[in-house]
């Protein structure tokens, strides 16, 4: 009996019914497999059928008390039969959102590439961790191909890069490599050697760079913001005034994070005359393209991000535009002294062994802060191999095809009030209900205009019949942004949206 599994209770070993051998395997392959399959079956027919079918809800919406009563969240000291588990999984699918809803407009993710999607459940069936090359040999020659065409793209035709988790990790990478490119002793030393360092973005940049000081021990005082343009563009001439500032009161600047593609907004920030200063003061300068880097694919729109071929390094997300599935985040680096493993390596011995029978230059996993690092290259591999870089570059056309017409039929409707025209495929605008028209003068119009995006999402969710978000953006109050490009998305789904907007707003 020494090989059996015990079960303590009140401090008495007792044996149970379903007592295990623990010297014989405990999974049972022919019942896993079934299970998988069964799983496989559901998440078919609900997630990849009645969740890309515009007839179907994009949610089912539930306050939490009773989502968490449904979903019968505790966890037990017994498991469960397998119909059970496979009605959790029915329940799981349901109750979640339907992000490749061709009328999910929420988010800059979403959609559903099949051959990336197989990419995603080959990665979970493999499990592998890319360090080394020993254990993830596929998949350390793959990423090395996947970024050497992602650093072409960008113009260059040498350099490094890795794949992380996120593109917010991405933008915190930039940082640190530009501050030890500048102060190698930080990584021995700490940062009380260092003198007050100063990084400059625009307001409109992601909050990852402000995340990114704080956690890099910089101080998110230290951001110094660069005026905008009314388009939301970071005006090069404000950042060079702010740099001579920064150093005349003894700081010292040492990264400009510019933004392709701003999350409200969708802006482009000049690169070419950002390059200029960056040169002028021999800053780092870092492109954050986690959105808009996928225009680099289009000819007809790649001249948004003019000049990044000048940046040190850029952080890309292909989980976004190109729909690879979260996650997929690139930053890619000009670099060639090797700066990413000189700044994050620290050389444990037990996996990264320099008399290995190989070349030890593949074990690429001294490059990351972390040990253990998901395989996100494949997804975007598969998929690249299955629709070329034309099929990717007609993906981006698409989408900036769609923003345009909704745009037309939008200055065609009452009531639709655009932010401005948008430089990219994120569509920011005010609806205006029939009973606000015409009353802009009033005093507490503003006040009635920012609680009409509110309600309508509120309608939209309980409704289940699309999903778009709104925000307010310094003075403005709130509005919608819309974001179009999923290639699941049609005219007849632009027609919809602003039918489905009126519908849900026009009594209020």
């Amino acid at each position: 009996m020494a090989n059996m599994l015990p079960f303590p209770s009140d401090g008495q070993v007792k044996e149970p019914a379903n007592l295990r051998d623990l010297g014989e395997p405990l999974i049972d392959h022919s019942e896993g497999q079934l299970f998988l399959n069964e799983a496989f079956k559901i998440m078919m027919e609900e997630v990849l059928c009645k969740g890309t079918d515009v007839k179907q809800k994009v949610c089912e919406w539930k306050e939490p008390e009773e989502l968490a009563q449904l979903l019968d969240l505790e966890l037990r000291a017994t498991g469960e039969p397998q119909q059970r588990l496979l009605q959790r999984v029915k329940d799981v699918a349901k109750y979640s959102i339907k992000t490749s809803h061709p009328r999910f407009f929420n988010q800059q993710f979403g959609g559903v590439d099949y051959h990336a999607l197989a990419g995603r459940f080959l990665t979970e069936t493999l499990n592998t961790n890319l360090f080394t090359y020993e254990v993830a040999p596929v998949f350390v020659l793959m990423e090395t191909e996947v970024l050497r065409g992602l650093r072409q793209l960008v113009g260059w035709t040498e350099g490094d890069g890795i794949f992380c988790p996120g593109g917010s990790t991405s933008n915190m990478y930039a940082m640190n490599l530009a501050r030890y490119r500048l102060f190698p002793e930080v990584k021995s030393q700490g940062v009380w050697s260092l003198p007050r360092l100063t990084i400059f973005t625009s307001p409109e940049s992601h909050y990852s760079v402000k995340k990114g000081a704080a956690f890099l021990g910089i101080g998110t005082d230290n951001v110094i913001l660069v005026k905008v343009d009314d388009g939301g563009h970071m005006i090069p001439e404000d950042l060079d005034t702010k740099i001579n500032v920064a150093k005349s009161l003894g700081a010292v600047p040492f990264l400009v994070s510019c933004t392709s593609g701003t999350t409200v907004q969708g802006a482009f920030d000049p690169l070419d005359r950002i390059a200029d200063v960056c040169e002028k003061h021999k800053l780092w300068m870092h492109v954050d393209a986690a959105w808009g880097g996928s225009v680099l694919f289009s000819e007809q729109h790649r001249h948004l991000m003019k000049g990044v071929d000048r940046a040190n390094s850029v952080a890309w997300n292909p989980h976004k535009m190109l729909i690879a599935g979260l996650q997929c985040s690139a930053l890619l680096l000009q670099d060639t002294t090797n700066l990413l493993k000189r700044c994050h390596s620290a050389n444990a011995t037990y996996l990264f062994q320099q008399d290995k029978f190989y070349d030890v230059n593949l074990d690429v996993g001294d490059k990351s802060v972390q040990c253990s690092r998901k395989v996100d290259c494949l997804k975007l591999w598969l998929m690249w191999k299955a629709v070329g870089s034309t099929g990717l570059a007609e993906r981006v056309d698409k989408a900036f095809f769609l923003v345009r017409y909704l745009v037309e039929q939008m200055k065609k409707r009452e009531g639709f009030h655009l932010l401005r025209d948008p430089e990219y495929v994120n569509v920011c605008f005010w609806f205006i209900p029939p009973s606000m028209r015409g009353k802009e003068g009033n005093a507490d119009y503003q006040d009635r205009l920012a609680k009409v995006a509110p309600v309508i999402k509120e309608r939209m969710m309980k409704q289940g019949t699309m999903m778009v978000g709104y925000q307010p953006l310094g003075n403005k109050v709130n509005f919608f942004r819309v974001i179009v490009f999923s290639p699941l998305v049609s005219q007849k789904d632009m027609d919809f949206f602003l039918d489905e907007i009126e519908r849900l707003g026009n009594d209020l």
